[in-house]
């Protein structure tokens, strides 16, 4: 019911209806993998806070080939999860540049998206989004592919191209029992070799920052008239709520991802991300949760900036 389940129980913010009654189903039926069953290498690797995908040069070019524009436009006709608003508005002040929509595959072979943000990295090349936009929780197999950033999209057109996503880090805690809901990605240059922040600009990025204070949260929320193709934006005061934190919001399905920015400034269009959309509070949203970044999600971000 709205305003009692927990994140653990609320509805993941997937690009497609499908996705969404599949990944609940995930949540309650997969079991985390024991300890004692774990030996040699799975047990180091269990050791390691941080779980990394990667994707082969060949599956990166392929993930650009597959992302045509005409795909891009396509993938948010089927799906309606009802009216946009009144909370989420459409975004009309300055191009957030940094802010886009994360193009994937899903496990289950479906065209999907998420919501993601360039942000100040070592590499040049790191993103912030969702884990649960990067693999299914509870269930190491099942694993997203053919990812893409398409910064600034709007309305089918994608200004800055796509950057093939060459790895995917999430905390541990995620693939093993669905908790801490964030991920750090790094990606390819753009095809004339310019590092992502190079060419969009970055958004700061904080850990360990305490709730509270105004945040303003954006989404390619599935939602009408919208279904996707325009950037949603959502503003309330943080607040601490069953382990993660809250703000009111009604985004849907495929804001997952999208940044929380903190002091933000609506004129240049730069805050401070401090999480991004993670789950709902029930099938008709009036919350939207982020998770508390702390040193787990320093680490998964050091993982993407020095990749």
């Amino acid at each position: 019911m709205p305003g009692t389940s927990t994140p653990s129980t609320s509805r993941r913010l997937r690009g497609r209806a499908t996705g969404l009654a599949l990944t609940a189903t995930a949540l309650v039926l997969a079991a985390p993998i024991p300890a004692t069953s774990l030996t040699g290498q799975a047990q180091a690797a269990a050791a390691d806070p941080v779980s990394v995908l990667k994707y082969t040069a060949q599956e990166r070019k392929e993930a650009l080939t597959y992302w045509t524009p005409a795909r891009m436009k396509a993938v948010g006709k089927s799906v309606d999860l009802g009216p946009t608003g009144p909370k989420a508005k459409p975004w009309r002040g300055t191009t957030l540049k940094s802010v886009g929509r994360l193009f994937f595959v899903n496990a289950n072979g479906a065209d999907t998206w998420c919501t993601a943000t360039a942000v100040k990295s070592e590499n040049r090349s790191a993103v912030m989004t969702a884990a649960h936009c990067v693999r299914r929780g509870s269930s190491p197999g099942n694993t997203n592919f053919s990812m893409v950033f398409a910064p600034a999209y709007s309305k089918g057109k994608a200004p800055y191209g796509a950057f093939a996503v060459r790895s995917a880090a999430a905390p541990r805690t995620w693939e093993t029992d669905s908790t801490n809901d964030m991920s750090a990605l790094a990606v390819d240059s753009d095809k004339n070799g310019k590092k992502l922040t190079d060419v969009v600009g970055s958004q700061a990025i904080a850990f360990n920052r305490p709730v509270g204070g105004t945040v303003s949260s954006f989404g390619y929320s599935a939602t009408r008239p919208q279904l996707g193709e325009e950037l949603l934006r959502c503003v309330g005061t943080a607040k601490k709520e069953n382990g993660t934190q809250a703000i009111p919001c009604d985004m849907s399905g495929g804001s997952s991802g999208g940044p929380w920015l903190a002091d933000f400034d609506a004129t240049t269009g730069k805050g401070v991300l401090v999480s991004v959309n993670s789950s709902l509070d029930s099938l008709t949203p009036t919350k939207m949760y982020g998770e508390v970044w702390g040193a787990t999600a320093k680490k998964v971000y050091d993982r993407a900036q020095r990749s």
